[in-house]
């Protein structure tokens, strides 16, 4: 009796035994999976964000299109130069130089008329006796306006200057070698028995 009594309380304390041992296993396992998974989580927030920030490769042009735009909008005409076309450059300054006369020419031409004006509602001699206030205005209003499409003349020229070094770079990797060919041949088509038509094709063969 007491040998059934003692294998049933070994059988009853078994289960509890595997229980805590497997507990106890868990309890030791569990630190180090919630590691490996904080390190997951870790390094996909880590690439994550490259990820979505990535940057256009310009590794494959021999001009990189960021860099010549920098310098051209910092210094204009560097771009031209860093693209290997320099010969821009006296044409790009020739431009700046001609509308800076010219913004300097319709200002002081607005000035002149501008103190006309204030001399005529004075009741002072100006130097235009033979014309009355509104063709003074008028004379204020067109010198104006010239100044400033003038003005507006230099900032399109430094921003196609900008433009220009840009498309340059990006066309720096287009082929144009002499492997390029450009043609024309004639084209015969019959449309019908007594209809037929004739024209040019233009075709572009790489060799």
């Amino acid at each position: 009796m007491e040998k059934i009594s003692r294998h049933f309380s070994l059988s009853t304390k078994a289960p509890w035994i595997s229980l805590g041992l497997l507990f106890l296993c868990l309890m030791h396992a569990s630190p180090v999976q919630a590691q490996e998974v904080e390190e997951a989580v870790a390094i996909e927030n880590i690439e994550t964000p490259s990820q979505k920030s990535e940057k256009p490769d310009y590794s494959s042009l021999p001009k990189n299109p960021r860099k010549a735009t920098l310098l051209s909008a910092i210094l204009p005409g560097a771009g031209q130069v860093y693209n290997g076309k320099a010969w821009k450059v006296p044409i790009l300054y020739a431009g700046f130089i001609t509308d800076i006369y010219f913004i300097g020419f319709n200002n002081k031409r607005y000035q002149v008329f501008r103190e006309a004006l204030f001399a005529f509602d004075d009741g002072e001699v100006n130097d235009f006796p033979s014309l009355n206030r509104d063709a003074l205005v008028r004379n204020v209003e067109y010198w104006r306006k010239n100044r400033d499409l003038t003005i507006l003349l230099l900032a399109g020229i430094y921003a196609l200057n900008i433009i220009d070094a840009n498309v340059d770079a990006h066309l720096s990797g287009f082929d144009i070698s002499d492997d390029l060919a450009l043609g024309f041949e004639p084209n015969f088509e019959t449309l019908s028995a007594r209809n037929q038509q004739y024209g040019f094709t233009i075709k572009l063969r790489f060799q």
